[in-house]
């Protein structure tokens, strides 16, 4: 007997990691179809989930804190990713040399989440939009699924100064003719986060199980499998546009960096996305943020020794 299951992600950009887990048939072996490939918005997810109509999310970071305090029962079972893998992009002229540099700048945002991170990220190296060190230029709006311009766009006809970028569009950046500036990470709940309701959990412990171990062996065939990883990606991610052979050899080595092979959160990528919550909603100051995160079924599988087994004979420390 096979479960169908809706597992919609909240940014395209999940979308290299989750055709990897799909087409590895990681799902599959435990009886899981799982419908991931479309997305959902924000607003849809929060309406979704309570009701059942889909089982789980990938992601929806930030809203769901304050949400908490009006009745949500919005669940969090897991994390793929604990840091961000920005780097910074300026134009070749430009006299910026790292974040530092930015007082007094613009910076292009765009989409809630990652204009946040972005607000966030500037804030603890010093740079506060409130004290106007820097302005923020673009909007923090969900990105719709349909293509749009990218970012840089901003940084060619001069409307901002700087813009954060992640992999594979740094790469277009720089073959633009841009400048691309490595920079520290930033602990983030971000990404592949496993989200569902109490509700779901309560009813089907049973699916609940056998999503993550799915997940976790697709994390470790991600981890494992560079080759036949890559031309998945390669293959079948094409929302910035095609990716030839480098692009999809960087998008693979930076997922296989940051990806959490027991997909357990840090409390410093809790922190500081509970920062973000706030941010966006004060009601979220009356939440303790560990109230969203449910961490038993995992906890069950990585004490039986599943997690283990999977990594014994690999040099990877889970």
């Amino acid at each position: 007997m096979v479960d169908h299951v809706s597992f919609p992600y909240r940014a395209p950009s999940h979308l290299p990691f989750l055709h990897v887990v799909a087409e590895s048939g990681s799902w599959e072996k435990y009886g899981l179809d799982v419908n991931y490939n479309y997305m959902i918005s924000s607003r849809d997810a929060h309406l979704e989930i309570p009701s059942m109509e889909v089982e789980f999310v990938g992601g929806n970071h930030v809203s769901t804190y304050a949400q908490r305090v009006h009745g949500d029962t919005w669940t969090y079972l897991g994390q793929t990713m604990n840091f961000t893998n920005v780097k910074l992009v300026v134009r070749p002229d430009s006299d910026i040399a790292g974040v530092p540099d930015l007082r007094g700048k613009k910076v292009g945002v765009r989409g809630m989440h990652p204009g946040l991170n972005d607000w966030l990220y500037l804030k603890q190296r010093g740079l506060d939009e409130d004290r106007d060190d820097v302005e923020l230029i673009g909007s923090l709006a969900d990105s719709p699924d349909a293509p749009q311009p990218p970012l840089w766009d901003l940084l060619l006809d001069g409307s901002v100064d700087a813009i954060f970028q992640t992999p594979p569009g740094s790469i277009m950046a720089e073959r633009a003719g841009l400048k691309v500036i490595d920079v520290d990470p930033l602990p983030m709940i971000w990404f592949t986060t496993i989200s569902t309701s109490s509700t779901f959990i309560e009813k089907h412990p049973d699916i609940v199980d056998r999503f993550l171990k799915g997940l976790l062996e697709g994390v470790h065939y991600f981890k494992t499998r560079q080759k036949e990883s890559t031309k998945i990606i390669k293959d079948m991610y094409d929302k910035e546009g095609p990716l030839d052979d480098e692009m999809a050899g960087v998008v693979y080595s930076e997922y296989r960096r940051l990806l959490e092979p027991k997909l357990y959160p840090t409390m410093e990528a809790i922190s500081n996305v509970y920062q973000e919550g706030i941010r966006l909603n004060a009601d979220a100051r009356r939440v303790n943020p560990m109230e969203l995160w449910d961490l038993h079924a995992l906890r069950r599988i990585d004490d039986s020794g599943f997690i283990r087994d999977l990594y014994k004979d690999t040099n990877i420390a889970p």
